[in-house]
């Protein structure tokens, strides 16, 4: 396989991947992994609230959480927090079915292994001290009672410690966090472990460019709940969410899976006359 491999481009949701890559790596001399996030997104009290509320549940629920630029982490500032309840209605009015079905907002898990933990993770939380806002674990749909259907969960007062912050959930769970300032909500993103994408919500120029210009996360949206860029642009994740020497597609990709080869030639009309060979580095005469 050493042979053969010499380029390495993987994208996964989990750190199982350290007990294999570490060999994998061995084998090749370029190589790239995109894996756990933990994406965050901020709610100011000056956010377009419609807009706003629309945006973090389509973000948060959509493709039942289990995409890697999910919004699953909200942090809200100051009063924002007020609007909770509203969200909490919006995401209890998804439909839940087969994702086949017209109509269906959130299908199911890709396990049953997946549907367990996103279970536990959502019972560590509430053992943990935070409190279950909506509780989407007893879901059942007809005609698939049987299926790994996890309903959109909102859990709030969730503090940075807790494991169902400091894991990356990967279904349709949206962990709340309450910051009373920006730099505090600043503080929160930056010091969690991984950076692949944070978003803010907000009507203010001057708080959008200070979170633009502070956050250390790769990909940033400004009112753009999922802000993955257009292709001619690089997916920028960073931190412990990106390991290699180069981003996938845009630029960075164009130059990963490209092998830069030098051709210098020299052609003369007619033959050397100079009998004595250049010991020093060849000049063009």
């Amino acid at each position: 396989m050493h042979q053969i491999l010499k380029q390495f481009h993987l994208l996964v949701q989990t750190l199982r991947v350290n007990i294999y890559l570490p060999e994998v790596l061995k084998m090749v001399k370029e190589y790239k992994v995109i894996w756990v996030q933990k994406n965050h997104g901020v709610i100011m009290p000056d956010a377009n609230k419609t807009s706003m509320l629309n945006s973090l549940v389509g973000a948060a629920f959509g493709a039942a959480g289990q995409r890697c630029m999910a919004l699953s982490t909200a942090v809200f500032v100051g009063e924002a927090k007020n609007w909770l309840p509203e969200l909490k209605s919006r995401a209890e009015n998804l439909q839940v079915n087969a994702g086949h079905i017209p109509n269906t907002d959130v299908g199911p898990v890709i396990s049953p292994e997946a549907k367990n933990k996103i279970h536990s993770l959502i019972q560590s939380g509430i053992d943990e001290g935070a409190k279950i806002l909506l509780d989407g674990r007893n879901i059942s749909v007809p005609g698939y009672e049987k299926g790994n259907f996890v309903g959109p969960t909102i859990l709030t007062d969730v503090k940075p410690h807790m494991k169902c912050y400091t894991e990356e959930i990967f279904g349709p769970v949206l962990v709340c966090l309450t910051a009373d300032t920006l730099d505090e909500a600043l503080d929160i993103i930056n010091s969690n472990p991984y950076g692949n994408g944070t978003a803010i919500f907000t009507t203010n120029g001057a708080t959008a460019r200070k979170f633009t210009h502070e956050v250390q996360c790769g990909n940033v949206g400004v009112n753009v709940p999922i802000p993955v860029p257009l292709p001619m642009f690089s997916f920028t994740g960073t931190r412990g969410s990106f390991l290699g020497q180069n981003h996938f597609y845009g630029k960075q990709g164009y130059h990963f899976f490209t092998e830069l080869k030098t051709v210098t030639q020299l052609w003369k009309e007619s033959d050397a006359t100079d009998t004595k060979a250049a010991v020093s580095m060849p000049v063009m005469r």
